[in-house]
């Protein structure tokens, strides 16, 4: 069964890896098995759209992000769409439509706005090169809103309120996971299409980077779409590992709160350290899908894999 998975951090394990200093070996998206979601993986997963973040470590000093966000960007260009013509470039959400057999779509993304800090012109620019959701923050503050890790919590700047307004107007997804609990509702306020990209139940894993059952609730009330997240700790709480029950339990909960035409999946492989017994990379997906088709009907679980994400912004549309 295909899927579409909404969150992946291999730019910025290829970018690290072409940093290294004298490195004998750089990672390939081909074959590096260090990959979570290299080429190899992706087939063998049955993965249709895979969507790569731009991510900057938060050490990295605020006048050298722009270039480590271009450093990812030409990554995504010429390392994983330039050496491997199945892999096809995602500009338009309609071009998911057009996916032939045997190619899987990428989709460019940013998680935090750290990279254009005040600019609104490398914002534009980053329109430009075919980026389609941004996470206005990862757990740390910015110039746009407090990360879930921000002690004090604030929501939303009157700059970060732009930027989610310039969202809207270019079609871009505004992606609701790391932001604060104030952040959260003000972006509700404001974006179009707000979606989860990798996020899992607070009620059931009382994480921060977890949504609670108000936000869940809010996010189906505007029928915005939240994919569950693979990181063991966003699963069961501070544990370092998890079955695949035990995530299935989250889609469970999302369902009961009404929301089994929203669900998608997000794994954040890459970025995490941990993993789910038997969903290690890209090539276990179907060891979750397999386990979902004894709990739910064929079609649900169509949805869940890429079907509701395709309902929402391929053949509902951005305008």
């Amino acid at each position: 069964m295909k899927i579409i998975d909404t969150h992946c951090d291999a730019l910025l394990k290829l970018q690290l890896s072409r940093r290294i200093p004298f490195s004998k070996k750089q990672l390939q998206f081909k074959d590096s098995p260090e990959l979570n979601t290299n080429l190899q993986f992706l087939r063998k997963g049955d993965i249709n759209v895979q969507f790569f973040a731009i991510f900057i470590m938060p050490d990295v000093p605020i006048d050298e992000k722009w270039q480590h966000a271009l450093e990812q960007i030409d990554i995504f260009y010429h390392k994983i769409l330039g050496k491997n013509p199945e892999m096809k470039h995602v500009k338009d959400w309609q071009d998911i439509k057009n996916l032939k057999v045997g190619e899987i779509g990428a989709v460019l993304t940013l998680e935090g706005a750290d990279a254009f800090g005040n600019d609104l012109a490398k914002l534009r620019m980053l329109y430009q090169l075919g980026v389609l959701s941004i996470g206005l923050t990862w757990n740390n503050a910015n110039l746009c809103a407090d990360g879930v890790e921000e002690p004090r919590g604030a929501g939303l700047t009157a700059f970060g309120k732009e930027v989610v307004q310039l969202n809207n107007e270019n079609g871009v997804l505004t992606d609701v996971s790391h932001l604060s609990i104030r952040a959260f509702w003000d972006v509700m306020e404001i974006a179009k299409y707000p979606i989860a990209s990798h996020s899992n139940v607070f009620t059931l894993c009382n994480h921060p980077r977890n949504l609670n059952d108000e936000q869940i609730k809010a996010m189906f009330a505007q029928d915005a779409m939240i994919h569950v997240v693979f990181w063991p700790p966003f699963i069961n709480h501070k544990q370092s590992d998890a079955t695949i029950h035990d995530l299935i339990r989250h889609i469970d909960y999302l369902c009961e709160l009404g929301g089994i035409k929203n669900i998608g999946l997000g794994s954040d492989f890459d970025g995490i350290s941990s993993f789910v017994t038997n969903l290690e990379n890209a090539s276990k997906y179907q060891n979750l899908i397999n386990e979902l088709l004894k709990h739910y009907s064929e079609d649900e679980v169509k949805g869940f894999a890429h079907q509701n994400f395709i309902n929402h912004y391929v053949e509902g549309g951005i305008v």
